[in-house]
């Protein structure tokens, strides 16, 4: 008797690529299978883009900003998104509108945007009034991550959208050109293989040899997952490159490493789900000091909103919207969590600008002083090791080859 055949496993799971993504080879960038796999059905839709600057009344107008030298994102955003839509992908996809708007920068993570937004002609227009009613789908291509604050805004007015903050060639050309139906499947693998977590451990090890570590207690519940999709007419905002199984603490405590902007290190002091306090390894006294004026200041700023996992395999592309998607990685993120089920909203923040979402990735282009020695999961009398020295665990790499 003849048994059928299983699945082979795709190029892109063999250990050798799962072990060095920088070797996967992609298709090129394609817009139209992009918005079809994402939004399907996309029929009957109409779309629009928005994009942010410091001063967007005078640099939207026209297109300005084109005759500039600075602003990469919002040019990738015209060429692929904009220029994308006029030049096929509507017609192909049934869409319609393709307008873009440009709101003022918010000059943070996940920040509420200002309702003013401005289109072409230099109309100066309200984001409330006159965009989130009267698009089904908003592409946000923007400086600063807006996933939280159009999240609650999908919810009100019913659209669907995707964030794409940080938006360059290497994202093209990588991120945003493998199947997302693909990567759907890989994140649920892997929610599965953590889902009902009780606590995860991180260890960190300093060049000066010290290891620190920090413990999240996760009580028992369901793993989340960024994947992609927002099929069907459900409102729902996906953060584009996709790929992360992520939870809301609900207990942390320990130490953890903090690179700073200026590259000043640090030591975190974790009690009762909050960073209670940094102390200097190396680099800027004055930045540690500073860190600690804003936490004792107000400490919300300090409070563990989530713990992610990347479940894609991908290069590095220099921006944490996919490097913290990378298979490998974790990232630990302070602040707002209401996006994300959790129950830190802006109103507890002292100030609207702290009130940010900040992720804290950990991969070796990002935090080279450091190593991520081990991550360890307890889930009832299960142990499994879950990344060592920011490589995937044989656990997590038997978990993505199930089924094939």
């Amino acid at each position: 008797m003849l048994h059928a055949a299983a699945p082979s496993l795709p190029d892109y799971l063999r250990e050798e690529i799962l072990l060095h993504p920088e070797n996967r080879k992609f298709p090129p960038f394609n817009l139209t299978r992009l918005l079809d796999t994402v939004f399907t059905p996309t029929e009957g839709c109409r779309v629009c883009i928005l994009i942010d600057f410091d001063e967007p009344a005078g640099l939207i107008k026209d297109f300005a900003f084109l005759n500039e030298e600075d602003f990469p994102v919002q040019k990738n955003a015209h060429k692929h998104f904009y220029e994308g839509l006029r030049k096929g992908s509507m017609e192909k996809l049934g869409m319609k509108g393709g307008e873009m708007f440009a709101y003022k920068c918010t000059y943070g993570s996940n920040l509420d945007l200002a309702d003013d937004v401005w289109d072409t002609a230099g109309n100066h227009l309200s984001l409330d009034r006159d965009i989130y009613p009267n698009y089904d789908i908003i592409l946000c291509i923007s400086t600063y991550s807006a996933t939280a604050p159009l999240t609650a805004k999908c919810k009100e007015y019913g659209f669907r959208g995707a964030t794409l903050h940080g938006l360059n060639d290497i994202i093209l050309n990588s991120g945003l050109a493998v199947d997302y139906h693909e990567v759907s499947r890989d994140a649920e693998k892997l929610r599965t293989a953590l889902t009902k977590a009780d606590s995860i451990e991180i260890d960190f090890a300093l060049e000066d040899g010290r290891v620190l570590t920090a413990w999240l207690g996760l009580g028992n519940q369901e793993a989340q997952k960024s994947h992609g999709l927002c099929n069907g007419r459900t409102p729902d905002v996906a953060n584009l490159p996709a790929g992360e199984v992520y939870f809301v603490p609900n207990d942390a405590r320990g130490q953890f490493p903090m690179k700073y902007e200026d590259g000043t290190l640090g030591v975190l002091e974790v009690t009762d789900r909050r960073i209670i306090s940094s102390t200097l390894i190396a680099g800027n006294q004055a930045t540690i000091d500073a860190h600690n004026a804003r936490l004792k200041d107000d400490p919300m700023t300090g409070t563990l909103g989530e713990l992610g996992f990347g479940t894609q395999v991908l290069p590095v592309s220099g921006a944490d919207i996919q490097d913290e998607k990378v298979l490998g990685t974790c990232h630990l993120a302070t602040g707002r969590d209401d996006h994300l089920g959790g129950d830190i909203i802006p109103e507890m923040f002292k100030k609207h600008e702290n009130s940010t979402h900040d992720d804290i990735l950990f991969a070796p282009h990002k935090t080279p002083n450091f190593n991520i020695s081990q991550v360890r999961m307890k889930r009832g009398e299960q142990r499994e090791v879950l990344i060592e020295n920011f490589r995937p665990s044989r656990y997590l790499m038997d978990a993505l080859a199930e089924g094939h």
